[in-house]
């Protein structure tokens, strides 16, 4: 009973953590899911409105899951909440991972993805996350944008670097962690991110938090009565057409 009294507290902690609300952004609409794969998860997103008009976006995978993972994600969010501000996303990136190495957590990491939202444009950094994907509603094609960096708390000089994109009325940005596309059904079979490609595509044209829905189901109907094997995490954000 003690033990299940001790997860559910950390449980509550680790939701305390996320926020309570989704930021207003004039012209974005924006939609944002977590749900974890055990009592204590290693996922974590997270808005910062910035003093220059930008929107900053985090969202990250913390090695394993339980109460070690769920400090570092604490730590995590301590850090976003130091650093938002920080115009240039690769710096913001080197502070939080000499910061993490500074805790001494022992092979403990967090990759993590930050982007600012300006206009129309989009600004990401990535340290071990999944590729970001744009779905272009004038072409109805979808963008892949591949980081290959290492995760936070490993290497202190690793030289994290940003990319910078146009945004267009009705194109929306999709960043998730790595549980949709490796969530196993009965088989063991993933889906891979050919699958969250398509999805998106199938279905860019509807509003974030129907696409965040769509999202939700097709890992629910992929995965059967299978558990969920990993945290999945979703944050989605569509530039509204009319600007």
């Amino acid at each position: 009973r003690r033990t299940a009294a001790e997860l559910e507290e950390a449980r509550q902690l680790q939701l305390s953590l996320l926020p309570s609300t989704l930021p207003k952004f004039e012209g974005l609409s924006i939609a944002a899911f977590m749900r974890p794969a055990t009592e204590v998860g290693g996922d974590y997103y997270d808005f910062a409105n910035g003093n220059d008009g930008s929107l900053t976006i985090a969202i990250g995978d913390a090695t394993g899951h339980g109460l070690r993972a769920g400090s570092l994600v604490t730590a995590t969010k301590s850090l976003f909440v130091a650093y938002a501000d920080e115009n240039d996303l690769g710096r913001m990136l080197s502070l939080t991972t000499r910061a993490l190495k500074q805790l001494r957590l022992h092979r403990l990491y967090m990759a993590l993805t930050v982007a600012k939202v300006d206009g129309g444009r989009l600004r990401i950094a990535s340290a071990g996350m999944p590729p970001a994907f744009i779905y272009r509603s004038e072409t109805k094609e979808i963008d892949e944008i591949v980081i290959r960096a290492m995760p936070l708390g490993s290497v202190v000089t690793f030289p994290y670097a940003e990319v910078d994109v146009a945004l267009g009325p009705g194109d929306v940005v999709l960043l998730m962690s790595d549980g949709f596309p490796e969530r196993m059904n009965a088989e063991r079979e993933m889906p891979g991110f050919e699958r969250a490609r398509e999805v998106l595509a199938a279905l860019g044209h509807l509003s974030a938090e129907e696409i965040l829905d769509g999202f939700v189901r097709d890992g629910d109907d992929w995965a059967g009565d299978a558990p969920q094997n990993d945290d999945v995490t979703f944050v989605v954000v569509k530039v509204e057409a009319e600007r």
